[in-house]
C-alpha cells in the first residue's frame, strides 16, 4: 500500500510531502551520478508537522520518512517515491529500518541527555545511502535545555540528515526552531473518513466506527481504541454522567474523586503491563540470579528504572485526565449546539435526552461559562495543581454554572 495510506483526510498535505520525497530521490540520484542537483527543490532539511490530537500528524512524518527512504524501481520509470511495498518503505513503517529514528516519549519531558544522543545520532552518514531521518513526534515536550540542544543541530545539519518534528502547534516549539522548519499545518480529519478508515483497516463494524468517529470527533487513535476496547467506552460512558451529578457540593467532590481514581487505575493498568516485564528483562541484563539478590553495583540502574516508571505512572494519570475533560467538552458543546439550535452532528447522541434536560434547564451563557472551567481546569493541570483540586474546582464551577 502507499505510504500515505492511513493520512485521513490530509489529501493536501501528502501531495507537498510527496513532491518533496519526489525531489529528495532526484538530490540522491544526482549525486550517485555525479551530475548536477537539480536548482529548484521542494525538499529541505527540517520539517515541522502541526495540528489538532488525532490529526495524524506522526503518521504524516513516517510515512515521510518512508517515502524518503523508498527503493522501488518503478522510481526510475518517473513513479513518486513511497510505494509502501519496498524494502525500503516496508522497513520503515514498521520501525526496524537503520536509518530512521522515530522518538516518542511515554514520560512528562524529553531532557537534554536524550536530545544530545539523537543529534550525535543525527551527524551519522546513512547506512543505506539514501537520508538519514528523526522523527521526533512530541517536540513539544522537550524542556527549554534540550531544545537549544537541538537547535544547533537544526542549524547545522549533516549533508543527509532530515529531521521530522510533530507538535500540536507552533507555539509549543521554540521560535528559533520553528523559524528553521518547513510547516506543514493538518486539519482534523472528517468524521466520515475516520469511520471509513477503523472499517477497511481494522475490521471493525460500519455502526460501531461510526458511533466511535463521531464521538471522538475526528482523533483517529482515540476513535479505535473506542471501538475496539470495552473498558474505554465504560470509562467514557462512566465521564459522561458526571454534569448529571453535580447537584450539590457533595456530588461535585464525590464526582471528581471518581474521575480521579479512574486516571490512577489508567496508571496503575498500564504499569502492571509494562513495569514488571521491564524491571525483569532489566534485572536479566544486570545478571541477577531467578529470585536472587541483584549483583553489587547495580542499585543505581534498578533506581533509574524505577524513577522512568513513576514519571510514566503520572504521565499516564495526567493524559487519562485530559481525556475525560476532551469528552467533558464535547459534551457541553452539544448542549450549546441544542440550545442555539444549530444543525451541527451531535458527538454525544447516546446521551440525547440528558443533553436535551441540560439544554432546556440553562442557558448559552452558562454552558460556556462550563466549558471555560473544563479549559481552566486542563491549564491547571499542564501548571501541575494537584489533580483532585483542579478537579474539585471544575466539578463545583460546573455546579455554579
Amino acid at each position: 500500500m502507499p505510504v500515505w495510506d492511513d493520512l485521513v483526510g490530509q489529501e493536501r498535505v501528502a501531495a507537498q510531502l510527496s513532491a518533496a520525497a519526489g525531489d529528495a530521490d532526484a538530490l540522491v540520484t544526482a549525486e550517485a551520478a555525479r551530475t548536477p542537483a537539480p536548482e529548484a527543490s521542494k525538499m529541505t532539511h527540517a520539517w515541522l508537522f502541526t495540528g489538532p490530537p488525532g490529526s495524524g500528524r506522526s503518521t504524516a512524518a513516517r510515512g515521510f520518512a518512508a517515502a524518503l527512504q523508498c527503493v522501488s524501481p518503478d522510481r526510475a520509470l518517473g513513479g513518486v517515491p513511497g510505494c509502501g511495498f519496498c524494502d525500503g518503505c516496508h522497513t520503515s513503517l514498521i520501525g526496524t529500518h537503520a536509518d530512521v529514528e522515530v522518538v516518542r516519549t511515554d514520560m512528562l519531558s524529553i531532557g537534554v541527555k536524550e536530545t544530545r544522543e539523537l543529534v550525535r545520532r543525527a551527524q551519522l552518514s546513512p547506512a543505506g545511502g539514501r537520508w538519514q531521518v528523526i522523527v521526533l513526534e512530541d517536540a513539544d515536550r522537550l524542556t527549554e535545555g534540550a531544545g537549544n540542544v537541538l537547535l544547533k543541530a537544526v542549524e547545522e545539519p549533516a549533508p543527509r540528515t532530515v529531521w521530522l518534528l510533530c507538535a500540536p502547534s507552533l507555539e509549543d516549539v521554540l521560535p528559533t526552531i520553528r523559524s528553521r522548519c518547513r510547516h506543514l499545518t493538518l486539519r482534523t480529519p472528517p468524521v466520515e473518513a475516520v469511520a471509513d478508515i477503523l472499517v477497511r483497516r481494522d475490521g471493525i463494524e460500519p455502526e460501531v466506527a461510526a458511533v466511535a468517529a463521531r464521538a471522538t470527533q475526528g482523533h483517529i487513535g482515540r476513535a479505535r481504541r473506542l471501538a475496539t476496547d470495552e473498558r474505554a467506552r465504560a470509562r467514557r460512558a462512566a465521564v459522561l454522567k458526571l454534569p448529571l451529578r453535580v447537584d450539590d457540593i457533595g456530588g461535585c467532590l464525590k464526582a471528581a474523586q471518581e474521575l480521579i481514581d479512574a486516571a490512577s487505575d489508567d496508571a496503575k493498568q498500564v504499569a502492571e503491563e509494562v513495569d514488571v516485564k521491564e524491571t525483569e528483562e532489566l534485572k536479566a541484563a544486570l545478571g541477577a540470579a531467578q529470585g536472587g539478590r541483584m549483583p553489587r553495583g547495580t542499585a543505581g540502574v534498578m533506581k533509574e528504572l524505577e524513577d522512568r516508571q513513576k514519571r510514566r505512572r503520572t504521565r499516564t494519570q495526567r493524559d487519562s485526565l485530559d481525556l475525560a475533560l476532551v469528552d467533558l467538552t464535547a459534551f457541553y458543546r452539544d448542549v450549546l449546539a441544542l440550545q442555539f439550535g444549530s444543525q451541527v452532528a451531535l458527538a454525544n447522541t447516546e446521551m440525547r435526552d440528558a443533553l436535551d434536560r441540560i439544554a432546556l434547564s440553562s442557558s448559552p451563557e452558562a454552558t460556556l461559562r462550563r466549558i471555560e472551567a473544563i479549559a481552566a481546569c486542563r491549564t491547571a493541570l499542564d501548571r501541575n495543581v494537584a489533580p483532585l483540586l483542579a478537579v474539585e474546582a471544575m466539578a463545583v464551577a460546573l455546579r455554579a454554572g
